[in-house]
């Protein structure tokens, strides 16, 4: 087949899902043409049968606002006529499915098939507001296929939208060749005699709770020597600093900003914090228990599909810091606690999201729309 793909290059969870999926289906055999304004963040280099088609963006004068939509919807057109494609999927309702809709009205002789996949946030925030509510259901009605990433999303979506479009679950999915569960083996985990390493991905905007994760961490070394990693960038990233700063414990985070390749980091780290306000899915939290990292997480959205709470990590309510400390400091207790959470977490990840079971359900859903 060949597939259009488009989603945003920065080092959020639908990005990474997109660019990995390209990847996959072109090992698979499938042409993959990725359009965006800017190069996918895990699109380092171009594998066979994999394009890049970039979204030029301009200043005009009477435009106070450059209508990127409408670019975007333009380079689709072109660039499927120029590879053939038979589908785009669009990662993100809005502005993507829009676009999508539009360029498969320019080249109607294509037939082309729209697939969108709501990963979060298009839904949750962007989609509810009152500029992009119409719009928004209405990309969903007449997508050709529609799917979610967890249940909470596609639950959600109906509850919100009250639309009537049939919506697949396809969950998120790993590499677990490309994990290396360093805890699950040993004796003891990593550095475990010494010092503990936490860490925290994301892109420390408000939703995400930083400062929740600084206060934990405070809270944890109190009991444990430990060091925090905070990987990504964002609004609040000056926040969390000044917090560290304030509690007297910024000697022992690093802020180590936007990595590319994540595992690296997950082989040193004994335990994931991720005390979001809301997710719906949780991708960092699935590549760390796939590195054998157990989760301590809020009880929101979809992280319930993923982490299961008292096995692979524990689950508690937004913004109760206390009980996430005191998880955290159960499942570090000792060698062999850490050890059982570690492999349970490893073996859950490999178990349901498998990509060599997930993308052939991304196959299936282009095989039906086509015919």
């Amino acid at each position: 087949m060949r597939i259009g793909i488009t989603c945003y290059p920065h080092h959020g969870g639908s990005g990474v899902v997109a660019t990995e999926l390209g990847k996959h289906l072109a090992g698979h055999g499938h042409d993959v043409a990725f359009i965006s304004y800017s190069t996918p963040l895990r699109l380092t280099e171009l594998a066979p049968r994999v394009s890049f088609h970039e979204v030029e963006i301009v200043s005009y004068p009477l435009l106070k606002q450059f209508p990127y939509t409408l670019a975007l919807a333009s380079k689709m057109a072109e660039v499927a006529r120029m590879k053939q494609l038979q589908v785009l999927h669009v990662h993100y309702a809005i502005p993507f499915a829009a676009a999508a809709l539009l360029a498969k009205q320019i080249v109607p002789e294509l037939n082309l098939k729209v697939v969108t996949t709501l990963h979060g946030t298009d839904i949750t925030l962007v989609g509810r507001n009152p500029s992009f509510r119409s719009i928004t259901a209405m990309t969903i009605e007449n997508s050709d296929a529609v799917t979610a990433v967890s249940k909470f999303l596609k639950e959600e979506t109906y509850r919100e939208f009250s639309v009537k479009k049939e919506i697949d679950l396809i969950y998120n999915f790993i590499d677990p060749d490309r994990h290396a569960p360093v805890c699950t083996n040993c004796v003891s985990p990593l550095n475990c005699p010494d010092q503990f390493t936490l860490m925290h991905i994301s892109n420390f905007r408000p939703v995400k709770r930083v400062t929740d994760v600084i206060r934990i961490f405070a809270r944890f070394t109190e009991k444990k020597n430990a060091r925090l990693v905070m990987m990504g960038d964002g609004p609040d990233a000056s926040t969390a600093c000044r917090l560290a700063e304030d509690l007297g414990v910024r000697d022992q985070v690093e802020f180590v900003g936007v990595v590319n390749n994540v595992i690296p980091f997950l082989e040193e780290t004994n335990l994931l914090l991720l005390p979001s306000e809301t997710e719906s899915f949780g991708l960092v939290a699935l590549e760390a228990m796939a590195s054998g990292v157990p989760v301590v997480a809020s009880d929101v959205g979809g992280l319930s599909e993923v982490v299961e709470h008292g096995m692979t990590g524990f689950l508690a309510p937004v913004g109760d810091v206390a009980a996430m400390t005191e998880y955290a400091l159960e499942i570090l207790d000792d060698c062999s606690s850490c050890r059982k959470f570690a492999r349970a977490a490893r073996k859950r990840a490999v178990e349901l999201f498998d990509y060599h079971d997930i993308v052939p359900q991304y196959e299936a859903v282009y095989e039906r729309v086509l015919g």
